[in-house]
């Protein structure tokens, strides 16, 4: 179903431009995504675009030209655009989800992660909207794994206690809403310090030089593509069966430790893998991390919801443009 709208272009004939007005179609499915400048942000706003969605996407910094600006911090802000825009859907991605960050600076986190969430989410439910709020495995110990959506959670550091209590806002203040737990994320970066996942790369494929890699904590990488496709199958779901509502849970499939991954890495770029090396003792700098917080997805299963692609394919499409040694593409795609 699509409403139509008049758009201006420009038409190149030879000697000279011209500024037209053309029909164009625009979907009457909405959804705003928040952190749309964010690694998963984009891949949202590109699997909701790409499917048959009229979608906005809202930043900060980064916003212009692509996004609208919005400070989630600025209540006025916030509400004009869920006003003007009137989303069906809205997918809540932005948030300081860097834990290291948070517990350097508690306040700022706890207003992007809590305060702004719940007053996003009292302004969906104003609308009728449909919010999906982005939270994390780290609300989670990690002594205990898989963990069930029930499972009573027991973050060990800043990060995950502000996101559970953005959980708990979000639920509060909007009783409709969704609450959707991812792992570790990777996927199409803007630079590999974008990911905890693709910063690992130089050190993988600068092999002169010895790299020690965590192999005590268990992760699950999960492509951003697969989380943005499971948010539109959740959101396209709850359209047709007002009782999707709660608290979900997805991940990637294949555990893996840092130093898994690093390996991982250099064999699907045939790059060597002898100068990385293993450490096994539980990391004494940063916040504390949970050992194993491993996400049980059953009930959207259940559901029919879900998307994973292998590690090895997805990581290979990640990083591929950081590539530095081209000489292995014959080796790598032929």
């Amino acid at each position: 179903m699509v409403g139509r709208e008049k758009e201006l272009k420009i038409r190149f004939v030879p000697g000279h431009c011209e500024l037209v007005e053309e029909d164009v179609d625009i979907p009457n499915r909405r959804v705003l995504i928040t952190g749309a400048t964010g690694l998963l942000g984009r891949a949202t706003y590109k699997e909701f675009n790409e499917n048959d969605w009229h979608a906005v996407g809202c930043g900060y910094r980064r916003a212009q030209p692509r996004f609208e600006q919005v400070n989630l911090l600025d209540s006025v802000g916030v509400h004009d655009i869920i006003q003007d825009f009137q989303p069906h859907v809205i997918v809540h991605c932005a948030a300081e989800r860097r834990p290291d960050v948070v517990e350097n600076e508690p306040e700022a986190a706890s207003q992007l992660n809590v305060a702004a969430s719940g007053n996003l989410a009292k302004e969906a439910a104003g609308v009728g909207a449909f919010l999906i709020y982005i939270s994390t495995d780290y609300v989670f110990d990690g002594t205990n794994p898989p963990y069930k959506e029930s499972d009573a959670p027991n973050p060990l550091n800043l990060y995950g206690k502000t996101k559970l209590e953005g959980e708990k806002a979000v639920l509060e203040n909007n009783e409709g809403a969704a609450v959707l737990r991812i792992p570790v994320l990777y996927g199409e970066v803007e630079n590999l310090e974008e990911s905890a996942v693709t910063v690992m790369f130089d050190k993988v494929q600068f092999s002169n030089k010895s790299a020690n890699m965590d192999h005590w904590q268990q992760r699950f990488p999960t492509n951003i593509k697969d989380v943005a496709s499971v948010c539109r199958q959740l959101a396209e779901k709850r359209m047709l069966d007002p009782s999707i509502k709660g608290t979900f849970h997805w991940s990637g499939n294949e555990q893996m430790t840092k130093y898994e991954m690093a390996c991982a890495i250099a064999d699907a770029f045939n790059l060597p893998s002898s100068h990385l090396r293993p450490i096994t003792d539980s990391p004494v700098a940063g916040a504390r991390r949970p050992r194993n917080a491993q996400l049980d997805c059953s009930r959207l299963e259940m559901l029919g919801i879900g998307q994973r692609t292998s590690f090895r394919i997805g990581i290979r499409e990640s990083l591929w443009p950081f590539l530095v040694d081209k000489r292995w593409r014959q080796t790598v795609f032929h």
